[in-house]
């Protein structure tokens, strides 16, 4: 037995380094051409834009702050924006680091012990700035194809069908009063979903959460125009709106941590099937990931010093709960 592994073993080792070094002689030349290009556009890019797209999303993330306190209000909390936007921050950076979102149960923890909210109430919290992130980027992604030439008509359906989605979703909970079980899981199920339909489903909510929304992914879009504009490059807005979009759509498939990589390539890939040449594709790609990621970061660090010690410990307990599939206990 162990003498077929081995032999199995040297096969896949040998296969794979025989792999690599087409691969290596095939796109080394593409590589260092791209990576003189990318030391060329820095040595002249203008720090004023980059100092311009820190500020944008600087500001997004200060209304993300809002609209999750907004989002809490609507079932009975009443939150600071500090430590709203602080613990979103948390939330965010434990997603850079660790795979599969389970950065999210944070915020659970941190709401349920600052202010004592259900379990249940955090995950609400969450779905609803998760539903509306995603039917407003696909809503985006929408209005920007017109103004694009050449789009694969696979991403109109992709986005018509988020839309879709969200739309049943919200005429669901129009009538979720009327469903009733006697099954602990469904009745917990059914729990959450009143609950995001107490916190979203009011004229004002929808209101305000949609035009929240747009706002914050809007000023998402402008960090990379800054970052388009850093470099004194010419880029049709719709293009790098509908870049943001699918990278951002494929990036919430958790496929890596914080989607790092995924995103990039989605960014790279879009820009240059829409007429961007590799290189500044590339650039403008890794740079506006990197801004967004760095400020997360600091953003992450700052709340945890903030929160105080307790932070790492609920930290750890989110993470296990998440690798149990959210078994939290009940409350």
């Amino acid at each position: 037995m162990s003498r077929k592994l081995s032999t199995i073993l040297v096969t896949s080792l040998v296969a794979c380094i025989i792999v690599a070094y087409v691969l290596y002689q095939k796109w080394l030349p593409m590589i260092n051409q791209v990576w003189d290009n990318l030391l060329i556009e820095i040595r002249h890019a203008d720090p004023l834009y980059l100092v311009l797209g820190i500020l944008m999303c600087l500001a997004a993330w200060w209304l993300r702050g809002w609209r999750y306190c907004f989002i809490m209000s609507g079932l009975g909390y009443d939150i600071s924006m500090k430590k709203s936007t602080a613990c979103i921050f948390v939330s965010q950076t434990a997603n850079i680091v660790v795979p599969a979102r389970l950065g999210d149960f944070v915020r659970v923890f941190i709401m349920n012990h600052e202010y004592s909210t259900k379990y249940s109430e955090g995950i609400s919290s969450l779905i609803v700035e998760r539903v509306f992130d995603i039917v407003t980027v696909a809503g985006l992604g929408i209005l920007a194809i017109p103004f694009v030439l050449n789009v694969d008509h696979i991403y109109i359906v992709i986005f018509l069908l988020i839309l879709a989605s969200g739309g049943l979703f919200f005429i669901f909970l129009m009538y979720i009063d009327k469903l009733e079980s006697g099954n602990r899981f469904m009745q917990i199920v059914l729990t959450m979903l009143h609950e995001i339909k107490l916190a979203s489903l009011s004229t004002r909510s929808v209101l305000v959460l949609s035009v929240s929304s747009i706002v914050i992914w809007l000023l998402d879009v402008m960090v990379c125009t800054g970052v388009v504009l850093m470099f004194e490059k010419q880029m049709p807005f719709a293009v790098i709106v509908l870049a943001i979009v699918i990278g951002n759509i494929i990036k919430a498939v958790p496929l890596t941590p914080g989607g790092l990589g995924i995103y990039e390539a989605a960014l790279t890939a879009t820009f240059t099937l829409l007429g961007v040449p590799l290189g500044i594709a590339l650039l403008v790609s890794v740079i506006d990931h990197l801004i967004k990621n760095v400020i997360t970061l600091a953003g992450g660090i700052i709340s945890i010093y903030y929160f105080g010690d307790w932070v790492v410990p609920s930290i750890k307990k989110a993470l296990q709960a998440g690798s149990m599939g959210g078994n939290a206990p009940d409350q």
